[in-house]
């Protein structure tokens, strides 16, 4: 270890892993679960890769005490994992599913009695299916509705939860859900795409009021956000200007209301009245303060200027001589440079990584051992770079490894592994990675060699 070096984290720093519901919990439509916009989506042929569904993913509804264990085991300060809105509220609103609370009552006393500290996200993308047919997000009914799905979940965990996360990456529910279409509700529609990230924003504001008047000890809030620092294709002033683009519609459109109850003028110049005006009453929900921002980073975007692309007039680029996985360029000085830059522009009272994770492909060997030294390295380059924002005074508290375990990747089904726990989607058995063994040693030392 002569030319290593040893990156010490500050003391209390929080390591994690995180989780969302339909991407684990299986048990799609039971014990009075309601359908969710990916239990329809995913049985809709052709919407996903292999005609894979979440209808049993990693079973963890069944087999989440000894996802516990394992857990324990890794040594986790935290774990962040998602509340199912159906599973709680079978039809989003009305009555209560008291299977459903039960669930999340009894993983959130088993964290607790092994040190885990919960990190509770009330919104990743399973909207249920009832109030997609009620006009979805673009129906801003949906805003109190969301926050009175706060209001329920934090009456039953309020007394033991201290952090809280409203919404996962909004700019996904919009742009794959009502530009491209690859998610559900499978809409290309710009114009409600807008009104759907306002809705999404404002009832992140509805909600965090929601729960800090309900929950019965002093709580913290936030938001997850994906961002990504926003790099030109070449020096070219047309390329530059669609990286300019690019950083509005993927990072300020989101950032901006969040911390000025405001949209960013040149988005309002891009796409005009299509951007709603802001009522006073409104702006006071939008700029409701959170204790800290989430932030999901996988990768850096490189932007050019392509005059085809509708609208924005940019298209991504992926530079050569890059490494990548199976889905993105692996990038790891992205994520000082964007810590940094959501430090100087925003300051925020505090930063959580919420996601940082890789999908590369891996398996297990003859001795039973997942040998994955590319998830190893992407995280040991990563956690580099929080570390060196941490010391240029970026207030970052806690990482989350995407993800604690293999599970379903979206529209992407089962071909992506994420996990730090393989999960052999024949019997469902758990094995820990090699990636899970070296971070339980990055937790046990609160640091890494590099």
């Amino acid at each position: 270890m002569s030319n290593q070096k040893f990156l010490r984290f500050p003391d209390g720093f929080i390591w994690g892993t995180a989780t969302s519901a339909y991407q684990i919990e299986g048990a799609w439509n039971e014990d009075g679960k309601g359908p969710s916009v990916w239990d329809t989506f995913s049985h809709q042929s052709g919407k996903v890769y292999g005609g894979h569904t979440g209808d049993v993913a990693a079973d963890h509804y069944h087999r989440w005490e000894e996802d516990v264990r394992i857990m324990a085991e890794l040594g986790l300060k935290a774990y962040r994992f998602s509340i199912s809105w159906p599973r709680v509220l079978s039809e989003g609103v009305g009555r209560v599913n008291p299977a459903g609370l039960d669930f999340y009552d009894r993983l959130v006393d088993a964290l607790l009695e092994r040190g885990i500290e919960p990190f509770v996200t009330l919104y990743h993308w399973d909207l249920p299916q009832a109030l997609q047919d009620r006009g979805g997000w673009p129906n801003r009914d949906l805003v109190q509705y969301f926050a009175d799905y706060a209001r329920v979940v934090a009456e039953r965990l309020g007394d033991r939860v201290t952090w809280w996360i409203t919404h996962n990456e909004p700019f996904v529910v919009t742009i794959l859900g009502y530009v491209f279409g690859d998610h559900p509700p499978g809409v290309q529609n710009f114009p409600q795409a807008i009104q759907v990230g306002y809705h999404l924003l404002l009832s992140h504001g509805y909600a965090v009021e929601a729960l800090r008047a309900t929950a019965r000890r002093p709580i913290q809030v936030g938001i997850t956000l994906n961002l990504s620092p926003v790099h030109s294709a070449t020096d070219s002033e047309a390329d530059r200007l669609a990286a300019q683009r690019m950083d509005g519609i993927l990072n300020r459109m989101f950032l901006d209301p969040i911390f000025f109850g405001r949209y960013p003028e040149d988005m309002r110049a891009l796409f005009g009245p299509l951007i709603p005006e802001i009522p006073p009453e409104d702006a006071r929900y939008l700029i409701t303060p959170i204790d800290f921002l989430g932030v999901n980073y996988y990768c850096r975007a490189v932007a050019r200027h392509d005059p085809s692309m509708p609208i924005m007039e940019l298209a991504q680029v992926h530079p050569e001589g890059s490494e990548y996985s199976q889905m993105w360029e692996i990038y790891p000085p992205g994520l000082y440079e964007l810590l940094m830059r959501v430090w100087n522009d925003y300051r925020p009272k505090a930063i959580m990584i919420t996601e940082n994770g890789v999908p590369v492909p891996d398996g297990v060997d003859f001795d039973g051992r997942v040998r994955d030294e590319r998830r190893i390295r992407y995280l040991r380059d990563h956690i580099a770079q929080v570390h060196k924002a941490i010391t240029d005074g970026a207030p970052v508290r806690g990482y989350f490894v995407w993800s604690l375990m293999d599970n379903f990747e979206w529209n992407h089904g089962y071909k992506m592994r994420f996990g730090l726990v393989y999960v052999d989607y024949d019997n469902l058995a758990r094995i820990i990675k090699d990636s899970g063994r070296w971070y339980a040693q990055v937790i046990r030392q609160n640091g890494v060699w590099v």
